[in-house]
């Protein structure tokens, strides 16, 4: 029962951090968009911020047991490959 428990809790914590991560993309994607270009400072002030913050949120559930650290890397470096991509297809236009 309390492994079940465990379980559940780290599939939880994962979906958090991946919706979290899609959160980041979906804005980056609305700013690119519909605002700023990637070379203006608010567009990278946000795009810090949020990966920062995600990163936060990463070490918390890795500290909790929650997830393993090469899990959340693994999170983040995908998230940064996926931003690279959406930048280089911006400047590209």
């Amino acid at each position: 029962m309390a492994s079940e428990i465990a379980i559940d809790h780290r599939e939880k914590a994962h979906a958090l951090l991946k919706a979290d991560a899609e959160k980041i993309m979906k804005l980056i994607k609305v700013q690119m968009d519909n605002l700023t270009m990637p070379q203006c400072p608010l567009y990278e002030e946000v795009l810090d911020t949020q990966m920062f913050g995600l990163s936060r949120e990463i070490d918390f559930a890795v500290r909790l047991g929650l997830i393993e650290e090469s899990e959340g890397k693994l999170l983040l470096g995908s998230l940064e490959q996926e931003l690279s991509a959406l930048h280089e297809a911006f400047t590209r236009k």
